[in-house]
């Protein structure tokens, strides 16, 4: 929830052109959850793969992971935002 919160308030609608996903963790750190980058990063990579959930919540650009096991790019290198059914 704190994801999908930020990235609403911070105006990334379906519509809305995408940014670094290093950018919407680190609005995630400083407002809701000061505990490290890596647990907020690993649940936005989840809800942006199609293949774990039935409806993916967040639409993300670049490498996100695969199928096989290939684990997503760093959070510097992928964009991010919601998709319409997250708004």
């Amino acid at each position: 929830r704190r994801i999908l919160f930020a990235m609403r308030d911070m105006g990334l609608t379906a519509g809305a052109k995408p940014v670094k996903s290093a950018r919407v963790v680190g609005e995630i750190l400083g407002k809701y959850h000061p505990h490290g980058d890596s647990s907020a990063y690993k649940a936005m990579v989840r809800m942006a793969q199609d293949f774990t959930l039935r409806y993916p919540l967040i639409d993300g650009i670049g490498n996100f992971g695969s199928r096989d096991g290939d684990g997503a790019a760093a959070m510097r290198y992928t964009e991010a935002r919601l998709t319409p059914i997250a708004e």
